[in-house]
């Protein structure tokens, strides 16, 4: 299997709806078969620098690497010199030289276009706050694995409009689904991303819609999504935002209205009695880790892709 050359993953547009097929496809066989690219990356070194705390990110990614061969570098922005000033351009001029392909998880999504701009190897978008296109990837192989495709499937996506949010509407238009956005007034997403994600599924046969009610949202959903209603660097509205965000919460009268064969899906860490009850996470319909295992996966066939 391969797949169309992409130079970086900054966010979902990188891709095309062939694209992300083909992306598909290599993420299902690398799952099916792990051993058959146990040695692809023999030789290939990739940096993972994290300025955000992670768990499933860090794990998956350096997991994935070891598993196709290569050699994972892990890398705190503090222990870094960028933490002590060094312009991000130098910083990837040097990083150039060492390895093979850099992912990062940070906070101002600039940071990773910067680093894809002035170096000369593969940039991953761990994580910014304006996209998170990888969590996407496993997201869209659940409901692969789950419904047996992705065109037309109704997603339902609950809470704060941000960069769970953004990737959604572009990875949904990427496969012709159906994406609701429901959010608090003053919580919505990116009028800007809104309108891109909005024309691609005009071609792809599917649809963005925003709604201020999670309940109209959710009816006759196939999946059911949600995220903290305070993402990291927002500690500091968390009482405020748990104000703002009430009746937002998926519940299993919110569940009630969804398809029954609906799945739930939370891209984790998630506060069970916030914007989830432990009755739906730890439920039947839960999938979220299935969902959470599927980064490894997805990922994989990401660095496949980019390095070989």
């Amino acid at each position: 299997m391969t797949v169309k050359t992409i130079q970086h993953f900054l966010t979902m547009e990188e891709l095309t709806p062939d694209t992300l097929d083909s992306l598909m496809q290599l993420a299902h066989e690398v799952k099916r078969s792990p051993q058959s690219y146990a040695t692809a990356l023999t030789g290939k070194k990739v940096a993972l620098l994290f300025e955000k705390a992670s768990t499933r990110t860090r794990m998956s990614f350096e997991v994935g690497v070891v598993e196709l061969g290569g050699y994972p570098l892990f890398l705190s922005g503090q222990d870094l010199q960028i933490g002590r000033g060094e312009p991000l351009t130098d910083t990837i001029q040097v990083m150039s030289r060492y390895v093979d392909a850099l992912m990062i998880r940070t906070y101002a999504h600039e940071t990773v276009e910067t680093l894809a701009q002035h170096g000369s190897i593969p940039i991953i978008n761990g994580l910014t706050d304006l996209h998170h296109p990888c969590q996407v990837l496993a997201d869209l192989l659940t409901i692969e694995e789950r419904f047996g495709s992705r065109a037309g499937k109704v997603l339902t996506y609950i809470g704060d409009g941000n960069n769970m949010a953004h990737s959604l509407m572009i990875g949904g238009a990427l496969s012709g689904m159906h994406i609701r956005i429901a959010s608090p007034n003053g919580y919505t997403v990116d009028q800007g991303i809104y309108e891109k994600a909005k024309k691609l599924a005009e071609s792809t046969g599917g649809s963005i819609a925003l709604f201020e009610n999670p309940s109209p949202a959710a009816n006759e959903a196939d999946i059911v999504y949600t995220d903290v209603f305070a993402s990291m660097g927002q500690e500091g509205e968390a009482e405020e935002r748990l104000m703002k965000f009430n009746g937002f919460q998926v519940n299993e009268e919110l569940m009630a209205l969804a398809n029954p064969d609906a799945i739930f899906l939370h891209c984790l860490p998630a506060h069970r009695g916030e914007e989830v009850t432990a009755e739906v996470i730890d439920g039947p319909q839960s999938w979220v880790f299935d969902q959470a295992e599927n980064r490894l996966h997805a990922q994989k066939a990401l660095m496949l892709t980019l390095l070989t």
